[in-house]
């Protein structure tokens, strides 16, 4: 083969690969972060129930994993169990949905309102949750209904270990 041929070939080879790499970007969703202000701009919450530090992937219309750093000095650790700390159960749903909500807050074909739970289903807690833990919080979109009632899947993790999981509902308040 010729010089000019194997250049050719090279050359034909590269714009594959280039070509095959764009098609593979484009078919991966862009993974995209928040920090505790942007949630802020997004979520209503506010100390001492702001309940997510940050988000650390976000697939628009589908899916967010947020993180909650989970320190002694919060306020519910002062009766919950004095001398044996353990973060409330119905807090890490509420981080839960408070990861949900960055998904539901974004939404353009949805009605822009307040989101409150209306019914939690197969809620399991599975480990303790206590200070200096950081809870991995994953929110997966299931299902939404009229652009007012929405779905979802959500799993709460600390070092690997599922510490809650569980499907909650929401429906936009009037």
């Amino acid at each position: 083969m010729s010089t000019s041929q194997e250049t050719t070939t090279d050359l034909t080879a590269t714009i594959k690969e280039s070509q095959t790499q764009q098609n593979q970007d484009t078919a991966t969703p862009k993974v995209n972060t928040l920090s505790v202000e942007e949630i802020y701009r997004i979520l209503p919450h506010r100390y001492p129930f702001a309940l997510v530090d940050r988000i650390i992937e976000y697939i628009p219309k589908e899916k967010a994993v947020g993180i909650k750093n989970v320190t002694f000095n919060e306020p519910h650790f002062q009766g919950h169990f004095p001398g044996r700390p353990i973060m409330p159960g119905v807090l890490i749903m509420e981080a839960l949905a408070q990861v949900a909500g960055i998904i539901f807050a974004q939404m353009e074909d949805i009605q822009k309102g307040l989101f409150v739970f209306a019914a939690m289903d197969k809620v399991r807690f599975r480990r303790p949750v206590i200070p200096g833990d950081q809870l991995i919080l994953t929110a997966k979109v299931l299902s939404l209904k009229s652009g007012k009632f929405g779905k979802i899947q959500g799993i709460a993790e600390v070092d690997g270990q599922k510490a809650a999981e569980g499907d909650l509902m929401f429906s936009m308040m009037d």
